[in-house]
């Protein structure tokens, strides 16, 4: 947990702000750096404690308040997100004309990634004042489907876990 007892309080803030879309990312900061003071926080169980004595009881109640948290620091020490637009980068290079390339993700962060580089690879750069691309550069995908497939009612009804997937396919041109 290295993360947490070296980290500044602007560098955890912004990994849980941004990477766990923590709105209490203040609070739960605060609390850690407090009980850092103390001693070093050692285990999952304690951070645990600590995130739920700093957001407000009412989210306590309503869900797990560790959830983002815990997700935003995993989402830190894996690189996860840098992983990921190395491996869409890597996949769809790989891909030969008319492949398709399928990424499903499971929160938004993600899904951002990935929605803004597939509509990247479908776009051609357009200069300013021209109606159409003069530098040559072609798009080099394309959408397969408008929207992300999302899991339908029935499969919600067997599976609540997939409730936050999505899955978004690009065709390589």
């Amino acid at each position: 947990m290295m993360l947490l007892t070296k980290y500044s309080k602007e560098q955890l803030e912004k990994i849980l702000f941004e990477y766990g879309e923590e709105k209490f990312a203040h609070g739960i900061v605060g609390g850690i750096l407090k009980a850092r003071e103390a001693a070093p926080i050692k285990t999952t169980l304690e951070l645990a404690e600590i995130v739920k004595r700093n957001v407000p009881l009412k989210v306590r109640k309503e869900k797990n308040p560790c959830k983002k948290t815990f997700q935003a620091i995993r989402i830190e020490v894996n690189g996860e997100l840098d992983e990921l637009k190395k491996g869409m980068s890597e996949a769809f290079e790989r891909l030969k004309a008319g492949g398709r390339l399928a990424i499903i993700t499971f929160h938004s962060i993600e899904d951002r990634i990935v929605k803004n580089t597939f509509r990247e690879y479908c776009t051609a750069v357009l200069s300013a004042g021209f109606s159409h691309c003069v530098c040559g550069k072609k798009p080099r995908g394309k959408t397969v489907y408008r929207k992300p497939i999302t899991a339908s009612k029935e499969e919600l009804e067997v599976n609540n876990r997939s409730r936050s997937a999505k899955l978004r396919v690009i065709e390589k041109l």
